[in-house]
This record gives structure tokens, C-alpha cells and sequence, in this order.
């Protein structure tokens, strides 16, 4: 039996957590602040409930698996897990509306020809296919195995996968090298382009530098579907906290980490920040890119490029609201940007900050739960809403004003969706980058997004292994990146390597 110290109770580390205290490790999971789940978090008010990071699950199969395999009941047996439909719905600048069914390749064609006009259906539908050769190439080396140092390795996972189309005449090229490259000339539909679009602004990716290999991601979610734990998100990980505490982890709150303890160039515990030393034979860390620089130097080699330091963030606005919730309405609807070159700039733009990386109505996801345990009663309705934003430093998301003005062009932007808005508004509170920052301990309160090939390399994250003997990392920092099955995976990743070595291939 190991001595296994792990850092931060975030979801990838309570997952690694969880499947080595099964394998028959001591575990102890070190969290400096006062509660589990990192990003994953909840307020509550009034008889009002809001999930404070991810609203919906996509690859449940990631945590049905982590149930299976460290313990008895299933995760349908912990929680109530359902699908919504549609999907999601879609609100275009020109005004057009769509809503768009869960898991249902036909479906979606269907409404988006409807829509859109014919023909609109089809050349998405092309493109998903396309975006299915990426999966097929990349989910093993990316999602199912740790990554690997070697540099023909890394130099083949730089390269886009993406089947793009040829141009025709006599100097022919392939592959688009960006996302919106991929969507202005496959789709050509400004509102097509926004909908592809949309899914790599969600996960803070910009779809003019990301690459063309993006296009998985509304792979992925239309093909296992979009799925809602009854309660909120929240109940996800309290239940992977629960799995843990039955596998006898040991949890410390309110316990910083400062620094790795390391001898012979080898981790062998962490230093508290009062002082004390716990001694283990490995150690997990779920922590930021510059939380690991700070207490791990050694463990921060140049093997992979992590990424962008500190990525987008969030900006959200819980609304609590009289009324109830209007019958068949969306769970999740965007409500698109009227001005997207305005909206890339403020949020991607580094010579955008302050006021000028704010000054635009950006694209708001509108997240309306049709679930009783998070209003007071069937006359009110929860409703959050978010959009992608420039993390905290890039623009003082402290400052009062400026989260309060943005907060109103949020509100204008929901508006339209939600009619008589301010008129059904008992109150409403703001969560910024900066108070994700205070949360989390991420620099600027970015989100990182999943790892993608392509774009040279620049869109992996760091390693499971380090190159400091004995210490691994889980969690949205780490490969294969952010999101919550994504984070899952990352705990699976440093586990296996634990326990199995550093031959083990996972998916082997």
C-alpha cells in the first residue's frame, strides 16, 4: 500500500482518487479551500439553485466508467442523469431561431433545412462526417492514453487531421488550416458558420487560430448526446466525493499546498502552508499551469506546450425570476453575437483591455432547466446565463462597474429570449473570471479547453507524467484538457500510470 498524496479536490483528481484508493492505496486529498469540486460549484438563494460551472455533461460514458470500476452502484444509481432535448437551441443575429434535437444526426438535418433553407441541413451533416475521421484519428492518442514525450509523437499529434475539402484549378490545397476557414468555405451560411463557430467560443477556443480538427467538438456532442443531472451539475461531484469517502480517501480542507516536497529528484509529499510536511511515496496535482510552477519548478519541462497560460473565462449571471418556466422551452439556447468580429476581438484580442475588451453584446448561453429542486416553487424560474469573456488582468473583472455594466449587455442580449426579463427579475447575481480566480486559484479565472491536434502542437496540454519523478497531474490543466469528461479522463490517465507504470497505453 502506497502513501498518495493528491492536490486539489477539483473533478480530475477526485477521480484519480477514487481509483487509487480502489487499486489499494493510502489516499489523502489536500484542498485549500472549503469545499470538493473546483469549478464544479453551486449557489444556492431564496430557494434557488445555480450550478457555478459546467451546466450539461457531455461522454457520460467517462464517468459511467469511473462508477463501474470503483464501486458497486452505477452513476445512474447515484444520480438521476437525463438527456435533454433538443439539444440545444440556436438564436441567430438575423433573428432566425432553431432548436436542434439531442443525438439525432436526421433530426438535425431536418430542423435545419427548416430553418436555415435547404440544402443547410446537408452541408452540416457533411461536415460532421468530416469531423468524424477526426475522431476516429485522434480519440485514442488523445482521450484514451497519457501522452507521450516523444518528439515524432508530438510532431504527428501537430498535424490537423481534418479532411478538408480540395480547392479546384491547378494549385489545389487541402486541409483548411483554421476553424473559420473550414466554416466559411464548407457551410457559407453566416448563421451555419456562427452555429460551428459557437462550439469552440464555448470552450474559449478561437475559431480563427483553432484548428480546423475543432470540428469535433459538435461531433461529439451530437453524436453521445448532451445530458442534465437532476439538481444541478453540482450533484456530479458530490457524487464522485461520495465514491471517494466509501474508497476511504481522506479529504483535508482548507489545506494549501505550497510546495512539493522533493528529495534525490524525487516527489516524496507536499509542504502545507502551516508548515507541516506530510510525507508520500507519490503525489496527484490538480492544479493551474502557474500553481505548478510555484510549487513544482522542477516538474514544468518543456516536453509539451501547455497551452495558453491563462485562457478566457467565464462571466455569468444567475436570474432568479417570478414566472414560471414557459412551456417547451430549451434547456440550453445561445442567443448569438449580432457583431462577431467585435465579439473575437474583446475576448481574444490581447491589444483589446479594459473597456475596450468589453465593449460589444457578446453570445450568451441561456441555461433553463425544466427541474423543481433548483427554483422554490413552479411559479418562479432558475435561469443562468454565460458567455465567453477575456480572463481577469486582460480586463479588472473586480472592478464594480465594469462587471456591472457588462452584466447589462448580458441581460440585453437574453432579453429577446426571455421576454418581460426585467420585469419578471426578483434579483440577480454576478460571477466573473475574477471571482472564478479566487475560487479555483486558476490565473485570471481562465477555463482551458479539451486538447485538439493540429496547430502544431499548440493545443495539447502538459502531460500526465512529469518529468519530476513521482509527481503526476489530473484535472482541465493537464492532458487531454478542460471540460468535465475530459477531466475525468485525465484522472484515469495519472491512476493508470501509477499503478501500471509508465507502459501502461490505456486503451491497450
Amino acid at each position: 500500500m502506497a502513501r498518495i498524496a493528491v492536490i486539489g479536490a477539483g473533478m480530475g483528481a477526485m477521480a484519480a482518487a477514487a481509483r487509487l484508493a480502489v487499486a489499494g492505496h493510502r489516499v489523502t486529498v489536500y484542498e485549500r479551500a472549503a469545499t470538493h469540486g473546483g469549478g464544479v460549484g453551486r449557489m444556492t438563494r431564496d430557494g434557488f439553485a445555480f450550478d457555478t460551472g459546467p451546466g450539461l455533461l457531455h461522454l457520460p460514458a467517462v464517468y459511467r466508467d469511473l462508477f463501474v470500476k470503483t464501486g458497486k452502484e452505477s452513476l445512474e444509481q447515484s444520480l438521476d442523469v437525463v438527456q435533454v432535448d433538443p439539444a440545444s437551441a440556436h438564436v441567430f443575429a438575423d433573428g432566425t431561431s432553431v432548436a436542434l434535437p439531442n443525438a439525432s444526426r436526421a433530426g438535425v438535418v431536418q430542423a435545419l433545412d427548416e430553418a436555415v433553407g435547404a440544402g443547410a441541413g446537408e452541408r452540416w451533416s457533411e461536415l460532421v462526417n468530416r469531423a468524424r475521421v477526426v475522431w476516429d484519428a485522434t480519440r485514442r492518442p488523445l482521450l484514451e492514453e497519457p501522452l507521450l514525450a516523444d518528439p515524432e509523437y508530438l510532431e504527428a499529434l501537430g498535424h490537423d487531421p481534418y479532411p478538408g475539402l480540395r480547392k479546384r484549378g491547378l494549385f489545389r490545397r487541402s486541409t483548411p488550416p483554421v476553424l473559420a476557414a473550414v466554416a466559411e468555405r464548407e457551410l457559407k451560411d453566416p448563421r451555419l458558420v456562427a452555429l460551428l463557430e459557437s462550439h469552440a467560443l464555448a470552450y474559449g477556443l478561437d475559431p480563427r487560430t483553432a484548428p480546423a480538427s475543432a470540428a469535433v467538438l459538435p461531433y461529439m456532442e451530437q453524436t453521445f448526446g448532451s445530458w442534465y443531472v437532476r439538481g444541478g451539475m453540482r450533484g456530479l461531484a458530490d457524487a464522485v466525493y461520495e465514491r471517494c469517502r466509501k474508497r476511504r480517501v481522506e479529504f483535508v480542507f482548507g489545506a494549501e499546498v505550497v510546495a512539493v516536497a522533493e528529495k534525490d529528484g524525487r516527489a516524496v509529499g507536499v509542504e502545507l502552508a502551516d508548515g507541516r510536511v506530510d510525507e508520500a511515496d507519490t503525489v496527484v496535482a490538480g492544479v493551474s499551469p502557474g500553481v505548478l510552477r510555484r510549487i513544482a519548478p522542477a516538474a514544468c519541462g518543456p516536453a509539451v506546450r501547455p497551452g495558453p497560460l491563462v485562457p478566457p473565462g467565464r462571466f455569468t449571471v444567475f436570474l432568479a425570476l417570478r414566472g414560471a418556466r414557459a412551456a417547451g422551452a430549451a434547456h440550453r439556447t445561445v442567443v448569438h453575437a449580432p457583431d462577431r468580429g467585435a465579439e473575437l476581438a474583446g475576448v481574444f484580442g490581447e491589444g483589446a483591455r479594459g473597456s475596450a475588451a468589453t465593449a460589444y453584446r457578446p453570445t450568451v448561453t441561456v441555461l433553463r432547466p425544466d427541474d423543481p429542486d433548483v427554483r422554490p416553487d413552479d411559479g418562479h424560474e432558475a435561469v443562468t446565463l454565460t458567455a465567453t469573456v477575456a480572463p481577469h488582468g486582460r480586463v479588472d473583472w473586480a472592478d464594480e462597474a465594469t462587471a456591472a455594466g457588462f452584466a447589462e449587455r448580458v441581460l440585453d442580449a437574453a432579453e429577446g429570449l426571455l421576454p418581460g426579463l426585467r420585469d419578471r427579475l426578483l434579483w440577480h447575481e454576478v460571477r466573473t473570471p475574477a471571482d472564478t480566480e479566487r475560487a479555483t486559484g486558476a490565473e485570471g479565472g481562465g477555463v482551458p479547453a479539451p486538447v485538439l491536434a493540429g496547430g502544431g502542437g499548440a493545443f495539447l496540454r502538459t502531460a500526465n507524467a512529469t518529468p519530476l519523478s513521482g509527481l503526476y497531474l489530473a484535472g482541465g490543466f493537464a492532458h487531454p484538457g478542460g471540460g468535465l469528461a475530459h477531466a475525468g479522463m485525465s484522472g484515469t490517465m495519472a491512476a493508470g500510470l501509477i499503478v501500471s507504470g509508465a507502459d501502461w497505453r490505456g486503451s491497450q
